[in-house]
């Protein structure tokens, strides 16, 4: 007998728990079993903003923290269910919906993002998922700088089933996204991802590449790229405002991944 899956907001305490580790035992250790103060709310905001939520969240999360604990002794799992609870409704108004099969066909998805963000890594994730559901894939190695990034990708791809499409490292790569929209729609694919080169947010160069790549696409495509997903590394912390910034000015973000979670305590810049 299978589980019963988990709700949003269950995966969000979970989540909690790993990605913030070292800031739900601080909390821990300054709240278990002692009444809540206002000194004692002060330092959890002070705990929030280090944590990179920053000062206007950690003072809305703080608010809520206090209204439902305020003067009462609390464990620590109330602490972590409480803090989880006050992010949850943080991010809740902000949640969509990726399900490229629900969308035109081929749907496509692009992935930018900076150097080492871990963009090829969330595709071939996304791709082995589709594949699950009975999707036909087309994965698009767009980064044709890097041949470390074509293997790795070519690897993904085997793993999930998912058909593979490349250009000698080098080439352009938005004429590949071209010739791989073109074999989409001949050959009835329902989902194309394209991976692309990692770039720094300030190198214009870099940046009017990828306006290329989606220029070309809309040629075929008008309403493609259907979502342009900005991969975000959570370890660089308050550094990712930066990046939406640019990539979303410049480029248009539909949605953002955050990885690496579950290896700093600096995850708060996603709130």
């Amino acid at each position: 007998m299978t589980e019963p899956k988990k709700g949003w907001l269950q995966r969000l305490a979970g989540g909690l728990t790993r990605s913030s580790k070292a800031l739900t035992e601080q909390v821990a250790a300054t709240f278990t079993k002692q009444p809540l103060d206002q000194a004692k709310l002060d330092e959890l905001e002070e705990m929030l903003i280090e944590a990179d939520l920053g000062p206007h969240s950690a003072a809305r999360i703080t608010a809520r923290f206090a209204e439902e604990k305020f003067g009462k002794s609390v464990d620590e799992d109330e602490i972590k269910q409480a803090l989880a609870q006050a992010i949850g409704d943080e991010l809740s108004t902000r949640q969509g919906d990726f399900d490229p099969l629900s969308g035109p066909r081929p749907y496509v998805v692009l992935f930018i993002g900076v150097n080492g963000s871990g963009k090829t890594t969330t595709l071939g994730k996304i791709a082995a998922d589709l594949k699950t559901r009975g999707a036909k894939v087309l994965i698009v190695a767009g980064d044709t700088f890097r041949a470390a990034a074509v293997e790795q990708l070519k690897i993904w791809a085997d793993r999930a089933g998912a058909d593979f499409v490349s250009r000698p490292i080098g080439s352009d790569a938005a004429g590949l996204a071209f010739e791989a929209l073109e074999r989409a729609r001949a050959e009835n694919y329902d989902v194309v991802l394209i991976d692309t080169a990692g770039r720094l947010q300030n190198k214009q160069g870099l940046m009017d590449e990828l306006h290329k790549i989606i220029r070309v696409i809309k040629k075929l495509e008008p309403d493609a790229p259907h979502e342009t997903l900005l991969v975000l590394d959570a370890t660089v912390g308050r550094n990712a405002l930066a990046q939406e910034n640019i990539f979303g000015n410049q480029i248009g973000v539909s949605g953002i991944v955050m990885t690496k979670l579950d290896g700093t305590a600096r995850g708060g810049v996603l709130v």
